[in-house]
């Protein structure tokens, strides 16, 4: 009787165990779409190498072929030209629609459409969003030699800082505090990626950069430690990794100002994500979000993210659509006020 008891103890277990898995099989192991069999999935990184983008690029191309139906082999590619725009218009134009390409692009094309950038092809709400890594405030930072140190010293002296593309985050958010705040940053653009500004300050040609803070702390965290001055981050709210460093709403001087850069913020909710082309069929986003979200929940996914010391705050796919969406649809008169800030702008 006892062996019995044991017995079914464990078809019970047994059972618990195929219960609680079976969801997480049923979006891609049982889907009918077998397409993704032999072939090859192109990631498309909207950067160079070396930076956050970069990174979290190739993060994701290392893991979520292990989770789509058929197994691809997923290849990142970097296509860097004029701050991720190349790269979206991309995604959104020529790439194939049958879900062997996806991407990775900077969160400042959301913005680069509120503010009608020229150059762009695409409607990011009309992307399919994947599902987000992590979110990313933009910071900005000095060499630790340099007399600018803290926000009100770049109030008080010109600071020459790197920039990428006319439509990237690192370039426009530092022009965006000029105008606001009051800081006298020079901004000095047609640096391919935030990598090369990275070196740049170091070799002593900038007085700082700026770029995301998850990815500065993987690939430089001695510089972090030791080794430069943060200024200011370009989100919403603090970071819960710098308390002491201001957001750029913290030193905003009017309530209409603080609006105006929450807006401007909302590229860090974004942050690191996957986006997909238009045009997919259900059941590709489907396949691609269910994969998106295993991948999340993957041992050796996890373990890379510890071991690369990233930020990780993931988004699903389906929220992740909706804030950008949301993004792109602000009143009139504050994308107005934010189209006058940009063309007036250094």
């Amino acid at each position: 009787m006892k062996f019995i008891r044991r017995g079914l103890l464990h078809a019970f277990l047994g059972a618990l165990a195929l219960i609680w898995c079976f969801p997480f099989r049923d979006s891609a192991a049982q889907s009918t779409d077998n397409r993704y069999a032999g072939r090859t999935v192109n990631l498309i990184i909207g950067a160079g190498p070396g930076g956050g983008i970069d990174l979290y690029g190739r993060l994701v191309a290392r893991h979520i072929g292990r989770h789509l139906p058929g197994q691809p082999t997923v290849v990142p590619q970097n296509m860097p030209a004029a701050g991720s725009i190349a790269a979206a218009n991309y995604l959104y134009n020529t790439a194939p629609k049958d879900g062997t390409a996806i991407g990775i692009v900077s969160q400042g094309i959301i913005l680069n459409e509120v503010l009608g950038l020229r150059g762009l092809q695409f409607e990011v709400g009309k992307f399919n969003w994947v599902g987000r890594i992590s979110s990313d405030v933009l910071v900005a930072f000095t060499w630790r030699t340099n007399k600018v140190r803290t926000i009100a010293d770049a109030m008080t002296f010109e600071t020459t800082i790197g920039g990428t593309g006319a439509g990237t985050t690192a370039t426009q958010s530092p022009q965006l505090l000029n105008q606001v705040v009051g800081t006298k940053f020079k901004v000095i653009v047609g640096y391919p990626d935030t990598g090369v500004t990275m070196l740049a300050m170091e070799r002593g040609e900038l007085d700082g950069t700026s770029t995301g803070w998850g990815g500065l702390k993987s690939s430089r965290g001695d510089w972090v430690r030791e080794k430069i001055n943060m200024l200011v981050q370009m989100g919403t709210v603090r970071h819960p990794d710098l308390p002491d460093v201001p957001s750029w709403v913290d030193v905003a001087k009017t309530p209409d100002d603080k609006t105006l850069l929450w807006m401007f913020g909302i590229n860090a909710d974004i942050g690191k994500s996957i986006l997909a082309p238009p045009g997919l069929t259900p059941e590709r986003i489907d396949a691609l979000r269910a994969a998106f979200a295993m991948m999340l929940k993957d041992p050796e996914f996890l373990a890379n993210v510890e071991s690369t010391h990233i930020d990780f705050a993931p988004m699903l796919g389906a929220e992740l659509q909706k804030i950008v969406v949301d993004a792109v649809s602000v009143p009139d008169a504050l994308r107005e006020r934010a189209r006058f800030f940009k063309v007036t702008g250094n």
